[in-house]
């Protein structure tokens, strides 16, 4: 992977010889394999199947997919590789909906490709080093996002998190867990209660697998008792990642963000969320207008093969939830803090 890597996770998005190789997060904790995906319909059934996810990741993953697609086409004309570009396109921006960053790095490749004047051939270098480019931008931005949030966790010695917003969920270090490992830094004491992410368990196999691997205490916690351990008045800030964030800064998270939000704000926590400016849509005016993924109903009613509902029980299976933005006390980038009132910050921070 491009660029250097300041965390002890094993790579998460990878470019190997012609192909695209992510590390499997289905097989977490028990296995660390990998999944080889020689072509871009193979990527975008990694994403469907949460083999690679958290928002920064998939949309690593789809721009070397599209690499893939270029590089495989047989096209002879700039016209006719662009047609097969935008099929694959197409295919993988439908994988996931709520998480805009997938949508956003496609649209960053479909800019690079547009050579003037160039050749297939200049058209397929032109994606390849746009999307080698968005995993090494990545890397750095997680790494920006850490060091501006962890003075928002000076002084603070537990944090409680949802979801997995880390080395896995991004190129590496994180966006939530980014700001946890900068603060960790100067504060080795840090302790992370990890929501455990009810139904497929992002915190409990995957966070605490990444923070055990670089030495951050950690305790996994059931979704349900979040609520009793805030109310135990020890956990200093509450941080979780993004996956779209509005323009009014309503923010769409792992479906249980908006209760632990809920929660900390009736216990004076302050609830921050740490994002790149690309998971930012400007063009969603607030949560309502965002949509949100339905998942399989068999996340919900069984658990690695095995029935936990009994047949005929009703499943209701939103992936995500959105946390109303007078409940974030901060949002982090990788260009500073942002805060309230969130609209012209958001637009002052994108350049608006």
């Amino acid at each position: 992977m491009t660029g250097q890597r300041t965390d002890r996770c094993p790579p998460t998005v990878d470019w190997v010889d012609g192909a695209v190789v992510l590390l499997d997060q289905t097989a977490l904790p028990e296995a660390e394999r990998y999944v080889r995906c020689g072509d871009w319909p193979r990527v975008a059934r990694a994403i469907a199947d949460l083999e690679v996810r958290g928002a920064p990741a998939i949309g690593v993953a789809a721009a070397y997919g599209l690499a893939l697609a270029a590089e495989q086409s047989t096209a002879e004309s700039v016209d006719d590789l662009l047609a097969d570009f935008e099929e694959a396109a197409a295919a993988l921006v439908a994988t996931r909906p709520t998480a805009v960053n997938l949508a956003w790095a496609v649209e960053e490749v479909r800019s690079a490709a547009l050579v003037p004047g160039g050749s297939p051939d200049d058209v397929r270098r032109a994606i390849a080093d746009c999307a080698r480019r968005l995993a090494a931008e990545d890397l750095a931005t997680c790494r920006a996002i850490g060091d501006a949030g962890a003075p928002l966790l000076a002084g603070v010695d537990e944090v409680i998190t949802h979801c997995n917003a880390g080395a896995l969920a991004t190129a590496g270090y994180g966006t939530a867990l980014g700001v946890v490992r900068s603060a960790h830094s100067d504060n080795p004491g840090l302790h992370v209660w990890a929501d455990e992410t009810r139904p497929v368990l992002q915190g409990a196999r995957l966070t605490a697998f990444e923070l055990g691997r670089d030495g951050i205490a950690c305790t996994v916690i059931a979704d349900g008792a979040a609520a009793s351990v805030l109310s135990e008045g020890r956990v200093g800030a509450a941080i979780v990642g993004a996956d779209r964030i509005a323009a009014n800064g309503d923010v769409a998270n792992k479906i249980g963000t908006y209760g632990l939000a809920v929660s900390a704000r009736h216990h004076g926590v302050p609830f921050y969320v740490a994002a790149p400016l690309s998971t930012i849509d400007p063009a969603t005016p607030d949560g309502s207008a965002i949509v949100i993924e339905q998942r399989p109903a068999e996340e919900v009613a069984a658990y690695r093969g095995s029935a936990i509902t009994p047949p005929g029980a009703g499943v209701h299976n939103p992936a995500f939830d959105v946390t109303p933005a007078d409940l974030v006390d901060a949002i982090v980038t990788e260009v500073g803090v942002l805060r309230a009132p969130y609209g012209p910050a958001i637009a002052a921070a994108l350049g608006g």
